[in-house]
């Protein structure tokens, strides 16, 4: 059995500037946001001896006179008009249970989703009785939020044909503060594959399809055998979201396609070696830094 051995190397050292050290919006729990008494306090926060105390890790924001703290790391807080990625778990009456990252289950009510073949109706008793033929436990769906119940509970809506159920491809499962809000979520990446970034931190790789079959209503899976180039490409995207995640950068089209082109020259199994994920990641920052600059 082949050992995959290496030699130990020397860290370099990273040089962080004065400024990265003095990030006063940065806290973790119990340091002490303001001592002034005309603030409002917001989630993440709560007063001890008349001062403003972080209860979480995460970043200060302050709108007008309200003080809240975003958690770096937490659970998905969906709001209306997000796309998420989520995975049927219960079939009830007249809805479907889906897991999407967050504190409940969301639902995706029977009248929510477009029917096969895109027809306008109302739901009879035959569609709640065949609701498995259209999605049952364990498939992946694409959807957008409709609406926040009181408790917090995300409703689910899939009208659109761009939204519905997925077919072949890859999962993987990031954390929500790492997906960068934009206008569009779904993304063809000029190297053969498309990419579903959904606000949940669930993010759905996929070979491009050549057409769209728009009479399927969201429906229409693909069970065609994938391409053994498109596997590949879609490791190694895998992979490289994998290293941007260990490094926490933030993920949307242009940075997944620029450590995609930095990792071309090593083999799809090394990228996730630290020294290699490493070098990788760096040229990505520094692509982003250039296309800023």
């Amino acid at each position: 059995m082949a050992a995959d051995m290496r030699l130990p190397t020397i860290r370099k050292p990273v040089s962080l500037s004065v400024s990265a050290f003095d990030r006063r919006d940065l806290v973790v729990p119990g340091d002490i946001i303001t001592s002034d008494t005309g603030f409002m306090r917001g989630h993440g926060t709560y007063v001890d001896e008349e001062k403003l105390t972080a209860s979480v890790a995460g970043e200060v924001q302050r709108v007008d006179k309200l003080i809240c703290v975003r958690p770096l790391k937490t659970r998905f807080n969906g709001e209306v008009g997000d796309v998420v990625v989520g995975r049927i778990t219960e079939v009830q009456q007249k809805r479907w249970k889906v897991e999407t990252n967050s504190r409940l289950d969301s639902v995706l009510l029977l009248s929510s989703v477009n029917l096969p073949g895109g027809e306008l109706r109302r739901r009879s008793a035959e569609d709640e009785l065949t609701m498995r033929e259209y999605l049952q436990e364990g498939d992946l769906i694409s959807a957008e939020v409709q609406s926040v119940f009181s408790d917090g509970a995300l409703s689910l809506h899939t009208r659109s044909l761009k939204y519905g159920k997925l077919g072949q491809g890859v999962l993987v499962q990031l954390s929500p503060s790492l997906i960068k809000r934009q206008k569009t979520h779904f993304h063809n990446l000029p190297c053969g594959a498309s990419i579903i970034l959904g606000n949940n931190g669930f993010v759905w790789l996929y070979p491009t399809p050549e057409q769209q079959e728009e009479e399927a209503g969201g429906f229409y899976t693909s069970l065609e055998p994938v391409s053994l180039s498109d596997r590949e490409v879609i490791s190694r995207l895998r992979n490289c979201l994998l290293a941007l995640a260990a490094h926490k950068v933030l993920l949307y089209d242009t940075s997944v396609l620029y450590c995609y082109e930095s990792s071309v020259q090593h083999q799809v199994k090394d990228i996730l070696k630290p020294e290699v994920m490493e070098e990788i990641v760096m040229l990505t920052q520094q692509k982003l830094l250039e296309q800023e600059g």
